[in-house]
């Protein structure tokens, strides 16, 4: 007997989504960082064992969209609700059940399983936990609820083992050896959005939209150049920093990752551009690899 399916994990931003994707495929497939809004597209990550293959489906955080790509960002969360096997409903010790009233409407009706998993229980105590899960049995009745800790990896493997009970019977939809459905270049842009999350304050990281121009892979070197497009003169001006160090400091640390992540070594050249107002352009959105249709 041989199981396959989609397991598709939705929530609001900065509730440890992106941690519980890594965690659950044993690869670092989604940046994973402090500030919420930090994953923008539907990222895959695929395990795989000799009689299954679960198909993660890490999805942007639940908003009210202000501009044309966090309607998008939604887009992907909503879609995540109607081809899903499994549903993997992240939340906190510290968000309401009726932060995303009209979405979990949505979740209701859905007939596949539902698992609600309270992140960050370390947090918390079990008096405030407990009136926690009962929050979420009234919203949601047909869910099995779950208190995890991803970052100290509490409850994860219980959590895996009860997707895989279930899990319908089915011939594997990818390749045995595929650990993801986006390519090379995709990571690249994620690593150097991760470090601009990492080092610059306020608006800046969301006004950033990493490009890879060029990626060209030898035996042993990787040649990437890629532009970070901003939307404001004064944008460009603080990611490249005085004398360029800032910029430096960006791409360094990203080489070091994507030198991790490929196992190999990378020559990485990053330039930054404007595109004004980007975020609410189709024209830049499709250019930058946004599905809009």
């Amino acid at each position: 007997m041989h199981k396959s399916g989609f397991v598709n994990i939705v929530g609001n931003p900065n509730v440890g989504k992106s941690t519980l994707m890594n965690l659950l495929v044993g690869e670092r497939i989604s940046i994973a960082t402090f500030k919420a809004q930090t994953t923008r597209h539907r990222i895959m990550g695929i395990l795989n064992t000799p009689d299954m293959q679960i198909c993660f489906s890490d999805t942007p955080g639940v908003l009210k969209p202000n501009y044309k790509l966090q309607e998008q960002m939604l887009q992907f969360s909503e879609s995540a609700l109607e081809d899903a096997d499994v549903l993997l409903y992240v939340t906190d010790m510290v968000e309401t059940p009726d932060k995303n009233a009209d979405f979990l409407e949505k979740v209701q009706h859905l007939q596949v399983p539902i698992l609600v998993l309270i992140n960050k229980i370390d947090l918390s105590n079990q008096d405030a936990l407990s009136s926690k899960v009962e929050e979420w049995h009234a919203v949601l009745p047909k869910a099995e609820i779950y208190p995890i800790s991803a970052l100290h990896r509490f409850g994860v493997d219980l959590v895996l083992e009860r997707i895989k009970e279930l899990l319908p019977e089915s011939p594997a939809y990818f390749d045995k050896d595929a650990w993801t459905d986006k390519p090379a270049r995709f990571f690249v842009t994620e690593i150097i959005r991760e470090k601009i999350l990492l080092y610059y304050d306020k608006e800046i990281p969301y006004a950033v939209e990493p490009v890879v121009e060029r990626f060209k892979e030898s035996d042993d070197l990787i040649r990437i150049e890629a532009v970070i497009y901003v939307e404001r003169e004064s944008q460009k001006g603080i990611i490249i920093g005085h004398q360029g160090v800032a910029l430096k400091r960006v791409s360094t640390e990203a080489r070091r990752e994507l030198e991790r992540f490929f196992g190999k070594k990378i020559y990485l050249q990053c330039f930054v551009k404007v595109d004004k107002d980007w975020r609410n352009s189709e024209r830049a959105m499709k250019q930058f690899g946004y599905d809009l249709d």
